[in-house]
C-alpha cells in the first residue's frame, strides 16, 4: 500500500524506489502483488512513467486512508505520544498532591491519573504496561517486589491524629505515641493484605495502641461525622490528605511526636519503560524530595529504605 503511494507521489517506478530505500524491481513486485490481491490493475505504464488507471484512482483515497489510519495506530503506542499513567492510590492522598506539583510543573506532558487498591494490583499493572508507574509504600513483608520492577523512596509522610472536639486529647498541641496507648484509634478502611495494613500492624506492635477497623468503610465524610461525634474515638490521618469538615464538627490534627510515624511513599515502575515522562517524573521527584528515615520518626523495618 505504501508502494503504491509512492508511485504515485513520485509518478515513477524508478523514483519510489529511491524515496523507499529499495530496489526498482521489489517496487514493480509489490505493485504486482497488490494488483493481484485487488484482481485489478492500478497502473499503466508510460514512456513519461507510470499513470494511475480507473482502478487505481478509484483506489487511491482509501489507500491514503489506511496509511494515515496505520500511522496513528502507531503513533498512539510510541513513548511520549502516550499519556503518561500514573498510579495514586485515592486522590485525596499526598501521592496526589505529588502529581499535582508535577503537572504544574511540566504541564507539557500529558497525564492519565489512576486509583488502583493494593501494592499486587498495581504491581500486575505496572508489568503488564497497563500503567507507567504507581505510588506505594514498599514493600509488604514476604512480598518482595519482582526484580524487574524498580523503586524509589519519594516521600516520608508524619501521621497525625485526627480528634473531635471533646475528645480528651483535643486540646494538646502534640501528643507523643505513649500518650495514644489506652485510647481508641478508629480505622474502618484498613484493609488484610494491603501495604497500609502491614504498616499500621506493625505500629500496633511497636507501641502497643488500640486500633480498631470494625465497621464497613462509609468513605472519609461518614468517618469525619463519626469521630466528631464520639469523644472516644480518634483516628490517624495523614499530614498531607486533603480533607474538608463543616466548622461545626470542631475537628482537631494533632502532630504525633517521640518518634513521629511518618508513612513512606514510593515510587515503582518497570524498568524496562521508555516512557520519557516518567524520566521527568523521576527528576523532578527527587529534586523535590526532602530525605527520609529523620531523626526522630518512625517506620516499619520492612520498608526499603532507599
Amino acid at each position: 500500500m505504501r508502494t503504491f503511494v509512492a508511485v504515485v507521489d513520485t509518478g515513477q517506478f524508478q523514483h519510489a524506489a529511491a524515496d523507499l530505500s529499495i530496489t526498482q524491481q521489489a517496487v514493480s513486485k509489490r505493485v504486482a502483488g497488490l494488483e493481484k490481491d485487488l484482481a485489478v490493475r492500478l497502473f499503466t505504464r508510460t514512456a513519461r512513467g507510470a499513470r494511475l488507471t480507473i482502478d487505481g484512482q478509484a483506489f487511491l483515497p482509501h489507500a491514503r486512508e489506511l496509511l494515515r489510519v496505520a500511522e496513528r495506530a502507531v503513533a498512539s503506542v510510541l513513548p511520549g505520544s502516550r499519556p503518561l499513567r500514573v498510579d495514586v492510590i485515592a486522590s485525596r492522598s499526598a501521592a496526589s498532591g505529588l502529581m499535582r506539583g508535577f503537572h504544574r510543573a511540566h504541564p507539557e506532558i500529558e497525564l492519565d491519573v489512576v486509583m488502583l487498591f493494593d501494592v499486587g494490583t498495581a504491581v500486575a499493572a505496572i508489568r503488564s504496561g497497563a500503567i507507567d508507574a504507581s505510588f506505594r509504600a514498599v514493600a509488604v513483608p514476604g512480598r518482595p517486589l519482582p526484580e524487574d520492577i524498580e523503586s524509589v523512596r519519594v516521600l516520608d509522610e508524619p501521621l497525625q491524629l485526627l480528634t473531635g472536639p471533646a475528645h480528651a486529647l483535643a486540646g494538646a498541641r502534640s501528643v507523643t505515641v505513649a500518650q495514644l496507648a489506652g485510647h481508641r484509634i478508629w480505622m474502618p478502611g484498613i484493609v488484610p493484605g494491603t501495604e497500609w495494613a502491614a504498616y499500621y500492624d506493625d505500629l500496633v506492635a511497636e507501641f502497643g495502641l488500640t486500633i480498631e477497623a470494625t465497621g464497613p468503610n462509609f468513605g472519609s465524610d461518614a468517618l469525619l461525622d463519626t469521630i466528631a461525634d464520639t469523644p472516644a474515638l480518634a483516628t490517624f490521618m495523614s499530614e498531607q490528605t486533603r480533607l474538608v469538615w463543616p466548622a461545626d464538627h470542631g475537628l482537631r490534627r494533632i502532630p504525633v511526636t517521640d518518634p513521629t510515624p511518618v508513612y513512606p511513599h514510593s515510587l515503582l515502575w518497570h524498568r524496562d519503560n521508555p516512557h520519557p515522562g516518567l524520566a521527568t517524573l523521576r527528576a523532578h521527584l527527587a529534586a523535590a524530595a526532602a530525605g527520609h528515615d529523620a531523626a526522630g520518626t518512625w517506620a516499619p523495618d520492612w520498608v526499603i529504605r532507599r
